[in-house]
Formats: structure tokens, C-alpha cells, sequence
């Protein structure tokens, strides 16, 4: 039976990688910040304590989920952006080989720099503008450095089961007849779901390197407001505000990529693995979420 050994578990891909796995006999070794019901605690930061684990339970596989993703709080907990973001998928990497186990490490978008005309390709150089997006570069220069078998997956504007996006959307228009949201920052909306689908897919190949893995299309902060009303049937007025704007009214907020839209380029090239458009991955999960 396989052995998966799954970090940050309680967060949004955590939950739908298990969710995704469902219907396989999988063995999973749960791991998070806290020890609960069939969890175990993993400090990612800690390699003594990563190198046990890994050794004790052997994993054929290993899915790194947690990170330190408030780009805000980024911004000023460095240290701990760092430790979480960059050590961590460094001690991964170290277990990984030690057990030639397979690494899948989830990285983001913000590693570039967001002044593109064009879907960024694996390809394109980064140039992250945030601490968030330069702590999680280094991240996935510690697993090049590091793993012997890895796979990095980037993604964008992630949302699941958990805090995202389109919850803070629904939750704001039973409260106010209109929101303001960016309108000039572009990406592609991620179902955790599909993000699982594609690492369960990945991981039972040999193709490993870096790929791209977003939601197919694109759109911008306040287009997908307003589809998320549009599909839960409010009637939320959305104010359209540039990222300067926003940033006069939240002074503290860090700066984001106007562009990160991202290309699958290498998924495209190398398999006939496909990932949802953005807005019928959005149907799935409202009515799912909604129901």
C-alpha cells in the first residue's frame, strides 16, 4: 500500500488531497502544526524532527502543503516566512532523498513579478516583489537543491475548504449591499480540488520537475466577486478600485503581482492531464458549498 505523508493537512489542499484520495487504498501520515484526532505535530522548521519522522514512517511520498501564505504578515514576520517557506521545503527535500521518497512541493505565483504582458511559462525568470513571494522562491530552490525526485507545483489564488476568497466575498455581502475589490491584478482562480487532482495525477509518474497548475482562463479580483454573487444569487454591488487605491485605504497591505497569470506549460507539453477552467471549477465548489 502507498504511504503519503501529507504536511500542513488541515489546510484547504491538505483536506482535498485526502478528499481526492477517498476511493484508494492509500496509507496517509497526516502531519500539521498541532497534534489532533489521527494528526500527528511535524515543524517542518525543525530537521531533526522532520529526518525522524520521515525515517520512522517511510513515505513513498511526501506533499508539502503547509507554507506561511498571509502575504501581509509576510511582510513583517520575515524570520518566520522564511523558516516556514524556505527551511521547511529544505528539510523536506533532505528527508525526501534520504528515504528516495517523491516530493511534491506547492509553490505560488508570486514568484514573479507581476509586470508581464503574457501567461508566465515555467520558463520565464522570477522576480518575486513580496517577502512572501521571495521566501517561497527560495523554497523551491531548496528543493532543486535538495530532493533527488520532486515535483513543484505553482498555483494561484487558491481556494477549499478552509478561509479563502470566496468565502470573505459571501460573508461580506450578507453584511454590506457593496464591496470594493482590485480590478487591476490578474490571475487564475485554483480550486484546491483541481490542485489535488493534478498532484494525484503527477505524483504517480516519473515526470518530475517544475510545473505550472492553475485553473485554465483568467480574470481579476473584481470579475471573480462578481461571479462568485453572480453563482450564489446576491445581489452585492462590487466597486471596482485600482491596486493604488486599495493601498491608500490599507496602507499596511504588501505589494501584489498586477500580472500573474500562469501558463501550464510543461503539464501541456508532457501529458494529456488537464485542469478545469476557472469558472466551472467555481460551480463545483459553490454548489457544493452552498447546498
Amino acid at each position: 500500500m502507498k504511504k503519503i505523508l501529507v504536511t500542513g493537512c488541515n489546510g484547504q489542499l491538505g483536506r482535498a488531497i485526502r478528499k481526492e484520495y477517498a476511493s484508494e487504498e492509500v496509507a496517509f501520515i497526516n502531519t500539521d502544526v498541532a497534534e489532533g484526532d489521527g494528526i500527528l505535530a511535524l515543524d517542518i522548521t525543525n530537521v531533526d524532527a522532520v529526518l525522524a519522522l520521515v525515517r520512522a514512517e517511510r513515505p513513498d511520498v511526501i506533499i508539502n502543503c503547509a507554507a506561511h501564505t498571509n502575504v501581509d504578515k509576510c511582510e513583517e514576520q520575515w524570520d518566520l516566512a522564511y523558516q516556514i517557506n524556505a527551511i521547511g521545503p529544505r528539510n523536506l527535500s533532505i528527508a525526501a532523498a534520504d528515504v528516495d521518497a517523491k516530493l511534491v512541493h506547492v509553490s505560488t505565483d508570486y514568484v514573479f513579478a507581476g509586470n508581464g504582458t503574457h501567461p508566465y511559462t515555467e520558463f520565464d525568470e522570477p522576480g518575486p516583489v513580496s517577502a512572501y513571494g521571495k521566501t517561497k522562491l527560495e523554497g523551491e530552490r531548496f528543493v532543486k537543491g535538495f530532493a533527488r525526485k520532486y515535483f513543484i507545483l505553482r498555483t494561484a489564488w487558491l481556494y477549499g475548504d478552509g478561509k479563502n476568497f470566496v468565502k470573505t466575498m459571501l460573508a461580506l455581502s450578507d453584511k454590506h449591499d457593496e464591496v470594493s475589490v482590485v480590478c487591476d491584478q490578474l490571475g487564475s482562480p485554483t480550486s484546491a480540488a483541481e490542485l489535488a487532482r493534478m498532484i494525484h495525477y503527477l505524483e504517480g509518474t516519473e515526470d518530475y520537475g517544475l510545473f505550472h497548475a492553475t485553473c485554465e482562463g483568467d480574470t481579476n479580483w473584481a470579475d471573480f466577486a462578481e461571479a462568485i454573487f453572480r453563482k450564489a444569487g446576491k445581489n452585492t454591488k462590487v466597486n471596482h478600485v485600482t491596486s493604488q487605491q486599495y493601498k491608500e485605504m490599507n496602507p499596511a497591505s504588501a505589494d501584489r503581482p498586477a500580472y500573474s497569470i500562469l501558463d501550464n506549460y510543461m503539464l501541456r507539453l508532457t501529458s494529456d492531464f488537464t485542469m478545469a477552467h476557472w469558472e466551472d471549477a467555481l460551480d463545483v465548489y459553490m454548489k457544493e458549498l452552498l447546498r
